[in-house]
């Protein structure tokens, strides 16, 4: 008996579960590139989500300057963050009350693999969110999906946030 097919017919089924995972983590990537990846370990950590989905954008995975994402963030995060993302921004309508603080960031969203704190930020940079409460006032920008930032905008404020909060 020849040992042919039974190769083939497992090289198929190998093929097939291999098709199957990665159509499952596109999907829960909401579709992204293999460009844009997600860490491992992102996918089985507890960080807080933001309320509007999708995955993350290809700055998650490029280099980013902390001092250029300190500029951008300056011309267009200051008005909800505050300097330096120290926070206490008033937000009516929202359960707390206030826009949450980057500096300190919360804790759930750091990491010590920079590419899982990365990932964590770019989905809220990528595609916005919306606080809870009722009517809340403010709402964090999609600045990916609107395209107000580009790809490498988002990643050095990515850097920049990083450098706010070093792993600890």
């Amino acid at each position: 008996m020849s040992m042919l097919p039974m190769r083939r017919g497992r090289s198929l089924l190998i093929v097939g579960l291999v098709s199957v995972q990665l159509l499952t983590l596109l999907a829960a990537c909401g579709g992204t590139t293999p460009a844009a990846s997600v860490p491992s370990a992102a996918a089985t950590d507890q960080s807080v989500r933001p309320s509007n989905p999708g995955g993350p954008g290809a700055g998650a995975t490029l280099p980013g300057n902390a001092q250029t994402g300190g500029a951008i963030f300056a011309s267009n995060c200051v008005a909800c963050h505050a300097a330096e993302g120290k926070g206490g921004v008033a937000n009516a309508g929202s359960t707390d009350g206030t826009v949450p603080p980057l500096n300190p960031i919360d804790a759930t969203l750091v990491n010590k693999d920079p590419k899982v704190f990365a990932y964590n930020l770019d989905l809220y940079i990528q595609h916005g969110s919306t606080p809870g409460g009722a009517t809340p006032a403010l709402k964090m920008a999609a600045w990916g999906d609107t395209n107000q930032l580009n790809q490498q905008q988002i990643a050095d404020v990515i850097a920049y946030v990083i450098s706010l909060n070093p792993p600890k």
